[in-house]
């Protein structure tokens, strides 16, 4: 194998007897890459070897990106959004078993016996509830905000 970086061998086309452009490109190394570990690998932002490219316009087939891989889909955003709620439901069915001894809870002078477990899942749901709630109040009302003052009259959802 012979080193592309030898100053014995030709640089340019014009070396080669051919139009300039035409001939190899030689790069130098870069300070702290070795070339041999580089060999092979695509440049930078470049689609992996073997993307599917549409008719040799440079632009990625249809379904894919520009940097070759398939593109998310609303179909694959519920599949994954599936996924990590039987993961989480799972976890939630672990959290039951392991926390299933009751305690007594007092509220302003109620009191009252229940599973550990439901009475920290109702404590998250509550919380969850106080920030969702007054969240969602303020995103309605940024985008009516927004559908009034949209350029043109425009609608925006």
């Amino acid at each position: 194998m012979t080193d592309p970086y030898d100053p014995s061998l030709p640089r340019s086309s014009s070396d080669l007897g051919g139009p300039p452009g035409t001939g190899p490109r030689v790069t130098p190394p870069s300070l702290g890459v070795d070339p041999a570990a580089t060999a092979g690998r695509e440049p930078l932002g470049a689609p992996p070897a073997g993307a599917p490219v549409s008719g040799g316009s440079g632009h990625p087939a249809p379904g894919f990106n520009e940097k070759g891989h398939v593109r998310a889909t609303k179909t694959s955003g519920v599949w994954i959004g599936l996924i990590a709620t039987a993961l989480f439901v799972i976890l939630l069915i672990i959290f039951i078993a392991q926390n299933s001894r009751r305690v007594t809870l007092n509220y302003f002078g109620w009191e009252g016996q229940f599973s550990l477990a439901l009475a920290l899942l109702l404590a998250a749901v509550l919380g969850m509830l106080l920030v969702a709630i007054p969240g969602t109040l303020r995103i309605m009302q940024l985008r009516r905000s927004l559908r009034k003052n949209a350029p043109g009259g425009r609608s925006l959802g």
